[in-house]
C-alpha cells in the first residue's frame, strides 16, 4: 500500500487531533465524507493506523513521579529474555517498555504516584524478576518535548 497525498493528510490532521470528524476530515482533505471514512477504514485495516487513544497528563491524575529505568540482564539468564519481557508488559508502572542495544539490555519509561510508591515498585516488583542484574533508575525532572507525532510530508513517497 503506498500512501497517497490526501492519506497523508488523513493522517496529519488524525495525529493533530483524533476526535476530528469525519466531516471536518472530509473538508480538510478535500473529498466526499464517505470516501473519507473509507480511507480512514483502509489505513485501520492495514496497520497504519493502530488505535486511537486519549493522551493524560500524570501530574494531573495523581502520577508526580517519572522515571527512566535502564536495565541489564545477567548473562547467565539471557535464554529467559521472553519472560522477562513478559513481566515487563504485566507491570502496570511501566508505561512504555524499550529492548535496546548498547551498554543496557532495556529502558522503562516508569510512573508512580510518589518516591514512595516508587520505591516500592522497585522493592517489591522489579528487584523480584529472575534474571535482572543491574537496575539504574533516572528520575525525569522536566519533559523538554514528548512528540506522538509523525509528521508526513506530502510530497514524499511512504510505501506500506
Amino acid at each position: 500500500m503506498v500512501l497517497d497525498k490526501i492519506d497523508k493528510q488523513i493522517l496529519n490532521t488524525l495525529q493533530e487531533n483524533g476526535k476530528t470528524t469525519n466531516s471536518k476530515l472530509s473538508k480538510i482533505v478535500g473529498i466526499s465524507a464517505p470516501a473519507t471514512l473509507e480511507r480512514v477504514k483502509r489505513l485501520e485495516l492495514a496497520g497504519v493506523i493502530s488505535h486511537f487513544t486519549a493522551v493524560l497528563d500524570p501530574e494531573k491524575i495523581g502520577f508526580s513521579i517519572m522515571a527512566m529505568v535502564s536495565i541489564s540482564l545477567s548473562l547467565s539468564n539471557l535464554s529467559s529474555v521472553a519472560a522477562i519481557k513478559k513481566r515487563f508488559v504485566e507491570l502496570d508502572e511501566v508505561v512504555e517498555c524499550y529492548q535496546i542495544a548498547g551498554a543496557n539490555d532495556f529502558v522503562l519509561k516508569v510512573i508512580a504516584k510518589d518516591i514512595k510508591t516508587y520505591g516500592e515498585f522497585m522493592n517489591k516488583k522489579l528487584t523480584q524478576i529472575e534474571g535482572i542484574q543491574v537496575i539504574k533508575s533516572s528520575f525525569v525532572i522536566d519533559n523538554v518535548k514528548e512528540k506522538k507525532m509523525f509528521i508526513l510530508d506530502l510530497n514524499e513517497e511512504y510505501g506500506v
